[in-house]
Parts: C-alpha cells; sequence; structure tokens
C-alpha cells in the first residue's frame, strides 16, 4: 500500500489540475455571440410638404389631426379644436391631414381637393371651416361641387382657377400623401389625432381630453429646461 501511495498521490495531482484546466476554459471561452437587434424597417411617411398648419410650427405643441371632412365626428370636434386653439394660442399648432373614407362618405374625396384647390390660393383653412361649417349641406347634395365653388366665390377665390385645381395633379398629389402618412401611421378612421406625435385614444378626442394631453406635454417640457 505504502508502494502504491506516491503513485495515488500523482493520480490525485494529475486529476486536480484537469479538472481546474477544464474550468479555466469553461470560463475563458468566449461567450456565443448574440444575433444584433433588428432595426425595425417601418418608416413614416412624411405627408404633403409642407403641410397644412394653423399656427407657427415652432410651437411646443402640435395636434396633428386625420380628417374627412364628410365624416359627422370630425365635424363634432371641428369647433372643439378651434376652441382649443384659441386657449393656447401660441404654445399650439394644427395640423390637419387629408383622411378621406370614399367607402362610406362618397363625396370625402372631392371635399379634399376643394380644399386643397383653396390651398393653392392662400385659403386652405377658410375653405376648411366652411366645408365643416356647411357638412349638412353639400353632404346630400348629388354633386357637391357646384356648391364647393360658390363656397369658393364667397371666400374671395377666383372660380375658374379653384375649378382647374380641383383636378390638378398637385392637388391629387397633396391628398395621396396625406393619405399614405395615414396609413404608416396605423390610422384606420376619422378623426385620429396624434398630440406630439402620441396617438390621443378615441375615448379622449373631446376638450378635456386634449386639454389633459396638452398639459401633460407642456409640463413635460417644463421639466426638462
Amino acid at each position: 500500500m505504502k508502494r502504491n501511495l506516491p503513485l495515488l498521490i500523482i493520480a490525485g495531482v494529475l486529476l486536480a489540475a484537469i479538472a481546474a484546466g477544464a474550468v479555466l476554459y469553461r470560463r475563458m471561452k468566449p461567450a456565443p455571440q448574440q444575433p444584433a437587434p433588428q432595426k425595425s424597417t417601418h418608416t413614416v411617411a412624411p405627408g404633403a410638404d409642407p403641410p397644412r398648419a394653423r399656427g407657427q410650427m415652432s410651437a411646443p405643441v402640435m395636434i396633428e389631426e386625420f380628417g374627412d371632412f364628410e365624416c359627422p365626428p370630425c365635424g363634432i370636434l371641428h369647433p372643439i379644436l378651434k376652441e382649443i386653439e384659441k386657449e393656447y394660442g401660441e404654445k399650439l399648432v394644427v395640423v390637419f391631414r387629408h383622411n378621406p373614407l370614399p367607402q362610406i362618405h362618397k363625396h370625402a374625396y372631392d371635399a379634399a381637393r376643394a380644399a386643397e384647390a383653396a390651398g393653392m390660393q392662400g385659403k386652405f383653412w377658410e375653405m376648411h371651416d366652411k366645408l365643416y361649417e356647411k357638412q349638412n349641406e353639400w353632404n346630400v347634395a348629388p354633386d357637391p361641387r357646384a356648391l364647393f365653388t360658390g363656397y369658393a366665390k364667397d371666400l374671395g377665390i377666383d372660380a375658374d382657377r379653384f375649378a382647374r385645381d380641383m383636378t390638378a395633379e398637385i392637388v391629387t398629389a397633396r391628398v395621396t400623401l396625406d393619405m399614405r402618412r395615414g396609413r404608416s401611421l396605423g390610422v384606420t378612421g376619422t378623426p385620429t389625432l396624434f398630440v406630439e406625435g402620441r396617438q390621443l385614444p378615441p375615448e379622449e378626442v373631446s376638450a378635456e381630453g386634449l386639454r389633459r394631453a396638452i398639459s401633460a406635454v407642456l409640463q413635460e417640457k417644463e421639466k426638462k429646461q
């Protein structure tokens, strides 16, 4: 037994060395490479440029509305938004984006073109307001284009140019670009509002909901100053 003791000691030392080496190897072995996070391929379309904005684009808070001139809830929202604009003044800019839903509102696309045609003569917002104020008049007309021309005349717009611009490529392009932006943001109905890029839940699309959202943005920006 004594004669075998040195051999047993040597064997034990070797086993210990092997075990220590295995532990060291595991520690030194590079960790498997984790796949790099995939960047989102989703991009938000820019919309018509320049946008139809009421107020200064440098205002602290932007409301971006996707609307349909024939949409009854949009018509209800219209005076509410105007009141909010007055209330917040220079702190707020409202951007209107066209999102006509012709599958349910047969005159919505023509109304969007009418607003843009008026915009070609610097009267977009005047026509925008008129279309909502007169919504219950033109939306029941078999062909509302004559009414749109009448509104244009009332606003001091050159009626002949207005009629031409309603079918102009630039007008079509502006409406299409806004609609494309809406789709890229997941807009499916109207009115859809974004306050500083955050979509307002449908149940918050009200005077009080807008005030809460605007106040939250203003407070957030004040803290960062």
